[in-house]
C-alpha cells in the first residue's frame, strides 16, 4: 500500500494513538459512540473503544464512501483480499507469510489460505505456465510453504497422516 492510502491510513493511525491514546489491542476501525443527545435522541458522538458487533455498518460507511467519490462499491473483504494476494507475492517463505497471516489478525495462517487466500485466474495461468518453463520448477521455498500448509491442514484434523 502507497501513496494517497497510505497517508490516509497513517494519518488515521496516528490519530488515534496521540488524540485517543489507543494502543494495538484497540480496534483499527471501531464502532460509533452513540449517546442520547440534547434533543433526547441517540446521536452519534464519537468512536467507542470497541469492535462493531456486525459488518453491516461497516458495508453502508463503505458504499457511502465509495458513492460520494464516484466509485464503484467494493465491499470491506475485497481490501483483505487483495492484502493477501499482495502478501501471497511478497513472501517468500512460509514465516514470512505466517507473518502477514498474524498481522491480518489472523491466528492460524489456514484462516487466511482458506478465507481469502483464492489465487485470481489469470495468476492462475501465469503459475502454471511459468511451471512448464526450464527454471520454473516450484523452488525449495515454494515446496517449504506447501509442506508448511499440509502439516497444519492434518494438525487441525483436516487431512489424514498419509493425505
Amino acid at each position: 500500500m502507497g501513496g494517497e492510502a497510505r497517508q490516509i491510513f497513517d494519518a488515521w493511525v496516528t490519530y488515534l494513538r496521540q488524540e485517543k491514546l489507543w494502543g494495538n489491542d484497540d480496534p483499527l476501525f471501531p464502532a460509533t459512540l452513540v449517546e442520547l443527545g440534547e434533543s433526547r435522541q441517540f446521536e452519534a458522538v464519537g468512536l467507542a473503544r470497541r469492535h462493531w458487533s456486525t459488518a453491516s455498518p461497516i458495508r453502508t460507511i463503505f458504499q457511502g464512501a465509495f458513492e460520494a467519490a464516484g466509485l464503484p462499491y467494493f465491499n470491506p473483504h475485497s481490501f483483505r483480499n487483495t492484502l493477501v494476494q499482495l502478501g501471497q507475492t511478497l513472501c517468500r517463505d512460509a514465516e514470512q507469510f505466517k507473518a502477514w497471516s498474524q498481522n491480518m489478525g489472523h491466528d492460524g495462517v489456514l484462516t487466511t489460505f482458506l478465507s481469502y487466500g483464492a489465487v485470481a485466474p489469470r495468476r492462475q495461468v501465469q503459475i502454471i505456465q511459468a511451471l512448464g518453463l526450464p527454471g520454473g520448477q516450484p523452488t525449495g521455498q515454494a515446496e517449504a510453504v506447501a509442506q508448511a500448509v499440509v502439516q497444519a491442514m492434518r494438525g487441525a484434523g483436516m487431512l489424514s497422516q498419509q493425505g
